[in-house]
């Protein structure tokens, strides 16, 4: 199985402190550590761990970030020579606050993302394809449209997109906001579309319909930063791999909740052994 995921590289700057700061307020006592991030980055990433072959294509800047935000990407044998480098922007960059519990705040100033334009993409995308909603919105429209296989569309950080994208995807993935923000959209098309609630689960829909629903295996959480793309690229392995979507369902809670467990987002990404070890009790 070969995916290809056009989406974000970032260096992800994690400031785990004793608390998350209310608007105006300022925390100390935190820790601070680098991790790679970024979510089309952390799904490739995500997908290649759980046993797929898999090609990101992304944009990353000209400076001494960039090799920190592939390095683990290319130690897990991730095709990378679809991502480009601009010598104009820096790699992308987000800031994120955790407290003890594992919740977290992200500020996200995109660098060289923002500048994965259409004519980086190929004519046509041949294999499952992955998209997140933090490349331009052109740009992940134009991936859609060139794909001719499985897509699932991530639609996260929430923004108007068009209904083309919406009935095209054969998976749609949004948590409780964003599925506040699209609403009945979400449910134009005949694809899954897929509502994560955190620690409560998630419930899979078709044209509104509720198919499957699961829960995530109980876990001590210290760091949820990455656990949403963990479930991202696991629930599209497992339905590539044939899995009904109620198994596909609780295996990517699995792999999530897994993700959850370790800091940092790249760092945490669980092996399929892990994940179904998780899922086994």
């Amino acid at each position: 199985m070969r995916i290809t995921v056009v989406g974000s590289i970032n260096l992800d700057m994690v400031a785990s402190a004793p608390s998350l700061p209310v608007p105006g307020e300022t925390v100390t006592g935190a820790t601070l550590a680098r991790h790679a991030g970024g979510k089309g980055a952390n799904q490739a990433l995500a997908a290649r761990r759980l046993g797929a072959e898999v090609s990101l294509i992304g944009r990353v800047g000209e400076d001494e970030m960039s090799g920190a935000a592939v390095a683990l990407m290319l130690a897990h044998g991730v095709d990378l020579s679809g991502v480009e480098t601009d010598i104009a922007a820096p790699t992308g960059v987000a800031l994120i606050a955790v407290d003890p519990s594992g919740e977290n705040q992200i500020v996200v100033a995109a660098g060289a993302n923002h500048f994965v334009t259409p004519e980086q993409l190929p004519s046509r995308i041949e294999t499952p394809l992955i998209v997140q909603l933090e490349l331009p919105i052109e740009t992940v429209e134009a991936a859609v449209g060139r794909a001719t296989d499985f897509v699932c569309a991530n639609l996260a950080p929430a923004a108007p997109v068009s209904e083309a994208l919406l009935r095209r995807a054969d998976l749609i993935v949004v948590n409780e906001t964003e599925a506040a923000f699209y609403g009945e959209a979400l449910h134009v098309g005949g694809g899954l579309v897929v509502v994560t609630k955190g620690a409560r689960g998630a419930v899979m829909y078709r044209r509104g319909v509720e198919m499957a629903w699961a829960t995530p295996p109980r876990v001590h959480a210290i760091d949820a930063t990455g656990a949403g793309d963990a479930f991202v690229g696991a629930i599209t392995v497992a339905l590539l791999d044939g899995m009904t979507p109620d198994a596909a369902l609780h295996f990517a809670c699995a792999a999530g909740a897994l993700a959850a467990t370790r800091p940092g987002a790249q760092p945490s990404l669980g092996t399929r052994e892990e994940v179904e070890a998780l899922l086994a009790g």
